[in-house]
């Protein structure tokens, strides 16, 4: 039996010498279930930087392309550097409105190899955070509209106050403005 693939338009598959070396060059983004109660289930959209551990969330009822497309929005408005590119599994959810949000936005879309989440590790990583850290630990409302408020207070928590190990005790938030410091001030054009 032959197996129906979706053709994608804009989405290439991710160049294993691909190297990254800056906040914003290769963003992950992943969807995560979860049951708020035993009758209501929701899908979280997570991004995550692997540069600077900086990460966004939202939760939606279902993961559409339109809802990929809005969390875009949310992850360009929420991240304080430029995303350049991001990398996603073969969800449906990002095909669609998704690569047309990508393409119209500037934005390089890479798609992972099917049966691979490893390649996927740190948003997956970042996952296990908002799963154990976040929805295991408070009382949420079932609505989404009422989560997502304390989803934004999570997040804000997670990028300026949750020291890292891999930021050598930092947050994503010291480790940016430190890397701005370093970075030498640009030369004007008035000189």
């Amino acid at each position: 039996m032959a197996r129906w693939t979706a053709k994608r338009r804009f989405a290439k598959r991710l160049p294993r010498d691909l190297r990254v070396a800056e906040p914003g060059g290769l963003v992950q983004i992943d969807t995560v279930f979860v049951n708020l109660t035993p009758t209501k289930a929701i899908k979280h959209f997570t991004a995550y930087d692997p540069i600077a551990k900086w990460t966004v969330g939202k939760a939606y009822n279902r993961a559409t392309a339109q809802s990929a497309a809005s969390f875009l929005d949310k992850v360009q408005a929420d991240m304080p550097f430029p995303v350049k590119a991001v990398q996603v599994d073969g969800g449906s959810e990002f095909m669609a409105q998704f690569e047309t949000a990508c393409r119209d936005k500037g934005i390089a879309l890479y798609v992972l190899p099917p049966r691979r989440p490893q390649m996927n590790g740190a948003v997956e990583r970042c996952n296990g955070a908002w799963r154990y850290e976040f929805y295991e630990t408070y009382d949420l409302p079932a609505n989404v509209e009422r989560l997502n408020p304390i989803l934004d207070s999570f997040q804000h928590l997670y990028n300026h106050h949750r020291p890292h190990g891999a930021l050598a005790g930092m947050t994503p938030a010291v480790y940016l403005a430190r890397q701005s410091a370093k970075r030498p001030p640009s030369q004007s054009h008035m000189c």
